[in-house]
């Protein structure tokens, strides 16, 4: 896997704590802001890039504990920092003893709340900085949480993690087992992440992925299908920030189904605004048309 081009040799040696490598500087031309986001389909990790944020749907026709661990063992070679996050202290068949020394295994409850599982991944990347990494390499396996709640929370945090990702130029791999997790919820969660790696029976019909602080690209397609996860994508954002804004630049088609979705999501919570920009002139038509643009709503459509 490469990232840019090497500007340096990197030597592995001997050591009697393990391969250590003897320089590493200058590896990536990925440096933070350069790097233009777009929603893509990974077809193995040697596809992954700086500021990714991977919904990898696991299965054994697709990736192995091996592939997981020349995954971690790149991340050593290009100076990134190795962050487990997970009660079980692994990831889809990671074991502890492969987990490099100098990574960081965050053993969370399963049923940490979003923002204290953003603080400890934000304050691993703090710290890496300091101890001179490249970046961060994020790898975590979700399990169900059927506590009241449990998916828009999880949700939450894969908005948060994204904004993570496009901020500070990490790498962060979410492994989803699809037999553990029903449809919907499923559903919700990819629609939340950039870049999917593994086999579905058909990809999410759009994307909600970080360009910004508290701004959101949405693209492909929004109709009666996805409305419910749209609607639980745009909640969880309104969660963080007073004001959201949404970028519809890319979007291909917006229903009245997914413009109810969107409308009922601010509605929740009427002292918080969501702007959007960059929509064509066919969906600022049907907005109009639908009676959304004098109605009063906490939704802008921006010209």
């Amino acid at each position: 896997m490469v990232y840019g081009n090497l500007r340096h040799c990197v030597a592995l040696y001997d050591h009697p704590a393990g391969l250590v490598l003897s320089e590493m500087k200058d590896v990536s031309d990925g440096r933070k802001g350069d790097h233009v986001r777009a929603a893509r389909t990974l077809a193995t990790f040697d596809d992954v890039e700086l500021g990714d944020h991977v919904c990898w749907h696991t299965g054994p026709a697709v990736t192995s504990p091996v592939d997981v661990l020349a995954f971690v063992a790149d991340g050593a070679l290009y100076g990134d920092k190795i962050v487990v996050v997970g009660s079980a202290g692994a990831a889809s068949g990671l074991p502890r003893a492969a987990v490099p020394s100098a990574s960081v295994i965050l053993d969370l409850p399963r049923a940490a709340d979003t923002d204290s599982v953003l603080a400890a991944v934000r304050r691993e990347a703090r710290t890496a900085v300091r101890e001179g990494y490249r970046s961060v390499r994020v790898l975590t396996e979700r399990v169900p949480d059927h506590a009241p709640g449990g998916a828009e929370e999880l949700v939450a945090q894969e908005l948060g993690l994204d904004e993570f990702a496009s901020e500070s130029n990490a790498i962060v791999v979410c492994a989803f087992r699809p037999s553990q997790w029903d449809a919907p919820t499923l559903e919700h969660v990819a629609c939340v992440h950039p870049h999917e790696m593994g086999r579905r029976a058909e990809r999410p019909a759009f994307r909600m992925y970080s360009t910004g602080a508290d701004s959101w690209s949405v693209d492909g397609v929004i109709d009666s299908e996805c409305a419910n996860a749209f609607n639980a994508a745009v909640r969880a954002a309104l969660r963080c920030a007073p004001r959201v804004s949404l970028r519809f630049d890319t979007l291909d088609m917006i229903d009245a189904a997914g413009m109810h979705a969107l409308v009922d999501a601010a509605r929740h919570m009427p002292e918080r605004r969501v702007v959007v920009e960059g929509a064509n002139e066919t969906v600022r038509l049907c907005w109009e048309l639908a009676g959304y643009a004098g109605a009063g709503l906490p939704v802008v459509m921006a010209a």
